[in-house]
């Protein structure tokens, strides 16, 4: 029998702070509709300056560290476009702050929002050579565009973490895989800035081309189709974009697959929609999201994911839930998590935004009272990053 790995534990954080896109929309002199409808974004997720990549991700891989047996772990990657650092590792912090075994691989991933993608087919590798072992896979980032820009709406914040493993209790992930690659500048972020650059139209266009190259290449090799699917989840940079792609294919399906389809993928969006753009976690939220409100899934169903990192790579899989998977998920924690955050003003949106550490060597130190996680970052001294343990 072929070895089940996949995904057997998953972990949601994202800040405590939101603002309200209607708000917002009217704060920039624009139709609120253009954003709740026409983006499908109704609330942005804000991070406070202390919290980064490193936080965010430690606080998600939080939910479920101390449920598992950490003597296994023997990995642990994280996937980010939002590194802390050009040259260490923001996986190396993450083992410090969840105190994790030494005798572990820590290393980080980029290649734009693919980044998450990237690190957990690595695990799944990882674990198909070292069945007794197990590996954390972190997606986390920040994504900014700048106050008033034309990418300000697609900001937000947060991370997921998995646990890949061995008979895995949530979805196995298949060797199935279609992906392809190209040289392309549609989206990316020069070393002197924090906020992304992207040309929004060509971005589109080559999300689009790329989920129909990597959907074409599965179905020839595996000989699957649409009927085959309980749902598709899609990279959702925001939540119409992966709709944008799946329209393109559901006319070959029949008006029961296509109303299946429709009905998942709106449910895969819940999260995105209150949460924001998290880069390499995107596709993960969508995932959480979907198990966590779809109450038709069962066991068996095979879920495809489609992954795109802009510059670019688009990768096409599936996986089968598991029988318990209801069990090993915190649907109800999430979405309480949700309802409880702090809405800001447009004003105090603007005012964190700005707040973010500066590209500079001076000492700083953030404001303590500003996050709720188990882990922040606390500031800089003499050009050394703080964590700290709540």
């Amino acid at each position: 029998m072929t070895m089940k790995i996949g995904i057997d534990r998953l972990g949601l954080y994202s800040p405590n702070y939101y603002v309200d896109l209607a708000e917002l929309a009217v704060a920039r002199g624009v139709d609120p509709n253009k954003f709740i409808i026409g983006i499908g974004q109704s609330e942005q997720a804000v991070p406070p300056a202390a919290e980064d990549v490193v936080t965010m991700g430690a606080n998600a891989a939080s939910e479920f560290i101390d449920d598992i047996d950490k003597s296994q772990l023997g990995l642990v990657i994280l996937g980010t476009e939002t590194g802390i650092d050009s040259s260490k590792s923001g996986a190396v912090i993450i083992q410090r702050l969840l105190d994790l075994p030494r005798h572990v691989r820590t290393y980080e991933i980029k290649q734009a929002c693919y980044g998450g993608t990237a690190g957990l087919m690595t695990a799944r590798d990882y674990v198909a050579a070292h069945p007794d072992r197990t590996a954390l896979v972190i997606a986390a980032d920040i994504a900014r565009y700048g106050l008033a820009s034309g990418g300000e709406v697609t900001q937000g914040a947060g991370a997921v973490a998995m646990l890949i493993s061995a008979n895995p209790h949530i979805m196995t992930v298949e060797d199935d895989s279609a992906f392809l690659s190209a040289d392309i500048m549609d989206f990316w972020r020069p070393v002197y800035t924090d906020l992304a650059l992207a040309k929004g139209k060509y971005s589109t266009e080559k999300y689009i081309e790329f989920f129909q190259q990597a959907w074409a290449e599965y179905k020839r090799n595996t000989g699957l189709d649409l009927k085959d699917f309980a749902a598709i989840n899609c990279h959702l940079p925001y939540t119409k974009m992966g709709m944008k792609a799946l329209k393109t294919v559901l006319p070959d399906a029949d008006a029961a697959d296509q109303d299946r389809l429709n009905a998942n993928y709106a449910l895969s969006t819940n999260y995105s929609r209150r949460i924001g753009n998290i880069y390499t976690g995107s596709l993960y939220l969508a995932l959480l999201s979907l198990l966590e409100n779809a109450a038709t899934l069962t066991a068996g169903d095979r879920i495809g994911m489609f992954s795109y990192g802009s510059g670019a790579v688009g990768e096409f899989y599936s996986g089968y839930l598991q029988a318990d998977y209801r069990d090993y998920l915190n649907g109800a924690a999430h979405k309480a998590y949700l309802d409880q955050r702090v809405k800001l003003s447009v004003a105090d949106y603007e005012a964190m935004f700005n707040s973010k550490l500066p590209y500079a060597p001076d000492d700083v130190v953030t404001d303590a009272a500003l996050t709720t996680g188990k882990f922040r970052l606390a500031g800089v001294k003499d050009q050394e990053r703080q964590y700290v343990r709540l």
